[in-house]
């Protein structure tokens, strides 16, 4: 190499990544000070034992667990939670995880958790000699309570100049003489932006089709949701799911100061989407000047869920992209439209979680959805 190639290589490096990493490191020690990926392990209560990764973008900070799919509890924004927890606290591996309505004991909340693949919503029991496997089906499934194989967490620059944090793990939800399904998940999050993205695979490693049912449980609790919040969704008809959620004379969209004892109210959604087929939802929260939009392809989810309970210690909403609807597998199995996977086939989705930030922001969601909506 001559002496003029070297300096042209010095010179790209000075304004390019080395310019971006330079400048970071000439304002503090380590890069740590602002971004990171940690593995870490909790130490009492519920959560004994479990393992995680603890991921620092900036403001942002959430935590994937490894010992639960790689979902994420713990999501914040310059210190505010953005997340629900339900009253069992975040939980480790327990005696609740799959045992039927028990679930609910296990169930957290957090940003999202993952819903499948044999069930989502309530238990179920397939029946011997039908057209699908017989079996017996926990509420949401089991894919949650799975424990990561293959954990790798990092923190990098690429050659575009973007320093990088990633996590990333393997799921395989098998059974003797049963399904052997395998999902394999990145989250990444760039330096600089309020933003993370879920990549998810799942592959059929058995030789039957397997029923694939496959939903993102995404969920949004106090500071971020309080009274005068609202729910941001290009929805073009809400319907009931039930004669409950029917009789609730407050608006979908409209979020509530909690009320003792009320119960839950669950609408399943058709969503507008552009022409490229990306449709969102989100919950804002202006007085808080915050808020949290999710963006998919509206292809990949044909049916869209929102969970809204203004209970008192159960207060929470929960935006819900699905392959299947909230009435359940035995609701598909007697239309007989089960989503199913072929052996060795794969399936890939893909959620961006993205934090908005003051009003200007929070205009140009509304804008966004209006014009999704014609």
């Amino acid at each position: 190499m001559s002496v003029n190639e070297t300096n042209e290589t010095n010179e790209t490096n000075e304004t390019g990544v080395g310019g971006a990493r330079a400048d970071m490191l000439a304002h503090m020690g380590s890069l740590q000070q602002a971004a990171y990926t940690r593995p870490i392990e909790y130490q009492e209560g519920r959560a004994h034992g479990l393992k995680a990764i603890e991921v620092k973008n900036g403001p942002l900070r959430f935590v994937s667990m490894a010992d639960r799919a790689l979902d994420v509890c713990q999501f914040e924004y310059r210190g505010e939670n953005l997340t629900f927890l339900s009253k069992p606290g975040l939980n480790g591996r327990n005696q609740f995880d799959t045992n039927g309505l028990e679930a609910q004991r296990s169930i957290m909340g957090g940003l999202f958790f993952t819903c499948g693949f044999e069930n989502i919503c309530a238990p179920y029991v397939t029946p011997e000699g039908g057209k699908y496997p017989a079996g017996s089906f926990p509420m949401h499934g089991r894919i949650r309570t799975t424990p990561a194989e293959h954990v790798s967490s990092d923190a990098h620059w690429t050659a575009e100049g973007d320093y990088v944090l990633e996590v990333s793990g393997e799921m395989r939800e098998a059974e003797l003489f049963g399904e052997n399904l395998v999902m394999r998940r990145k989250i990444t999050s760039v330096y600089g932006q309020p933003s993370i993205t879920v990549e998810d695979e799942v592959t059929n490693e058995s030789f039957r089709d397997e029923p694939l049912m496959w939903m993102y449980h995404c969920n949004f609790g106090w500071p971020l949701l309080a009274e005068g919040a609202e729910v941001v969704i290009p929805s073009r008809k809400a319907t009931p799911r039930d004669e409950t959620t029917a009789a609730d004379t407050t608006p979908w969209n409209e979020i509530q100061a909690p009320e003792a004892n009320r119960p839950e109210s669950v609408y399943l959604h058709e969503l507008a989407a552009d022409d490229h087929g990306r449709s969102f939802a989100a919950v804002v929260n202006r007085k808080l000047g915050l808020g949290v939009v999710i963006d998919f392809d509206a292809s990949l989810f044909p049916y869209f869920m929102e969970w809204k309970s203004m209970g008192a210690g159960d207060y929470v909403v929960g935006l819900e992209p699905s392959n299947s609807s909230v009435q359940g597998r035995g609701w598909h199995e007697q239309r007989g439209d089960l989503h199913t996977l072929a052996p060795q086939g794969t399936e890939r989705k893909s959620l961006t979680f993205t934090v908005i930030e003051g009003a200007e922001a929070i205009d140009a969601l509304i804008a966004r959805r209006d014009t999704l909506l014609g």
